[in-house]
Formats: structure tokens, C-alpha cells, sequence
């Protein structure tokens, strides 16, 4: 097969690039080519996170006081911080990328290592948040030490949503029964499984990019990408970007929006 004038001219300039693989005619089609291929990944994400979202805004409807108990239960100023953090990782994100176009090795290396320093900090305070709702009983099920529990008991004294929950309505001048106040506090465990789903899945993705960040700091430390060839650092970046997005969705999905509401 005979190949173009141009296809020819790129071979010959940069077949002899050694991140150029075999199977690809020039670092362009093989950039194009792993762009495409990333997009696709990212694609199945977005499908996969839209699900979530889809159910937990139809059972948000469907047990909408629940939901009003469970997220004004969760620590909006830990969720507010994280957010702060991954904002700040994007941006040292997109400073390594500029850094490996310009061929700087030790800035790629330094913004890349800041941006796995938040990442951890990001994971760091998931894990507080996650201690607490144990500390609180609010792990759904009981198949992780204490069972799950929302209307007060021995061990679970302090996350007693059904106590908030009406203390909350009373100021709302809107009083419901212990009765109400009880069931409404149980249905939260949907909640509280959705919440632990979708940040779980989250932090799962975070760890990933953690490794995937790793990989990178260690090529870029030896000199690998420069502005011939950094697309595994663009790539990565799109990565963790996608991640950060997912999260600002999240947060005001999860923390916010019955905090909103409620006034």
C-alpha cells in the first residue's frame, strides 16, 4: 500500500523518536491515537458515574426527608475542604503538562509530586469523614464492626439522626412525631449507601491517578517527556481533571443541596 507524500515525510522525520512505537507511522498519529483512546475510557466513566447520579436523584425524590436528614448529618466544612484541594491539584496538574511542553524536567517533577501531595491530603480527610460516620454508626449494614444505627443507642450516642432530625423541624416550625422522626432516620441507611458508593468509587479513581501520577513523576524524572513527546503526562492530566469534575458534582449533591433547601 502506497502511503502519502506527507505520511512518508513525518516517518522518516520521527520513526527514529524513541517513544514511537512500531504499529504508528509518526508521534502524531500515535498522539491522536492515544487521545482518541483515552476519550473512549472516559466515556465508559461517564456512563458509569451518570448511573449513579441518575439513581440517587430518583431515590432523592422518592425518600426526599431521608435524604434532608442524612446530608445535614454529614461535615460540610470537611467536604468544602476537599473540594479546595482537588481545585488545587488541577492546577498543579496543568502546570506539570505546561512543563513537560516546555521540556522543564524539574518543574514537571515538583507540580507532579504537589499534586500527589493533595491527592493524599484529598484521601487523608476522606478517611477522617469516613471515620466519623463509623464512630457515629452510620455505616450501612452491619457487616463493618458497628451495625447501623441512626436513632441513638449504646456506642451510637452521637449520631442520633432522629433526635437532629426533629430538632431541626421544631426550628422550621414544621414539628413532626418521634415516630416520623424515627423511620425517617432509619431510611437514611439508602443514604448513607449511596454516599459511601459514589465517594467510595471517587477515592477508588483517586488512588488510581495516586499511581498513575507515581508512573509519570518517575519518567519525567528521568527525562522522557519534553516538547516532542508528553503525551502520557496531557493524558494523565485529563485523567485526574475528569476525577476532579466528578467530585464537583458530588459535593453539592451529597453536602449541600438539603442544606440549600433548608435554608
Amino acid at each position: 500500500m502506497r502511503r502519502s507524500t506527507v505520511s512518508t515525510s513525518q516517518t522518516t522525520t520521527t520513526d527514529h523518536h524513541p517513544a514511537l512505537v512500531h504499529q504508528f507511522d509518526s508521534m502524531e498519529q500515535q498522539k491522536e491515537a492515544s487521545t482518541f483512546g483515552m476519550w473512549v475510557f472516559l466515556l465508559t466513566e461517564i456512563m458509569m458515574f451518570g448511573g449513579l447520579f441518575a439513581s440517587y436523584l430518583i431515590y432523592r425524590l422518592k425518600f426526599y426527608a431521608a435524604w434532608e436528614a442524612g446530608s445535614s448529618s454529614i461535615n460540610v466544612t470537611w467536604g468544602f475542604a476537599n473540594t479546595l484541594v482537588l481545585i488545587a491539584s488541577s492546577f498543579t496538574m496543568a502546570m506539570a503538562v505546561w512543563s513537560a511542553q516546555k521540556g522543564d524536567r524539574k518543574k514537571q517533577v515538583v507540580f507532579l509530586i504537589l499534586t500527589m501531595i493533595l491527592g493524599a491530603a484529598f484521601l487523608g480527610v476522606k478517611a477522617v469523614e469516613y471515620t466519623d460516620k463509623y464512630k457515629e454508626c452510620h455505616i450501612p449494614g452491619s457487616f463493618i464492626g458497628k451495625p447501623f444505627n441512626a436513632t441513638g443507642g449504646p456506642g451510637c450516642t452521637t449520631g442520633n439522626i432522629a433526635k437532629e432530625f426533629m430538632e431541626h423541624q421544631e426550628r422550621m416550625g414544621k414539628p413532626v412525631t418521634e415516630v416520623f422522626a424515627e423511620q425517617t432516620a432509619k431510611q437514611t441507611q439508602i443514604f448513607f449507601s449511596f454516599y459511601f458508593a459514589m465517594t467510595g468509587l471517587h477515592a477508588f479513581h483517586m488512588v488510581i491517578g495516586l499511581g498513575l501520577l507515581t508512573w509519570l513523576t518517575l519518567r519525567a524524572n528521568s527525562g522522557e517527556f519534553g516538547p516532542d513527546y508528553f503525551t502520557p503526562v496531557e493524558l494523565g492530566g485529563l485523567y485526574w481533571h475528569f476525577v476532579d469534575i466528578v467530585w464537583i458534582f458530588l459535593f453539592p449533591l451529597l453536602y449541600l443541596i438539603n442544606r440549600t433547601h433548608n435554608g
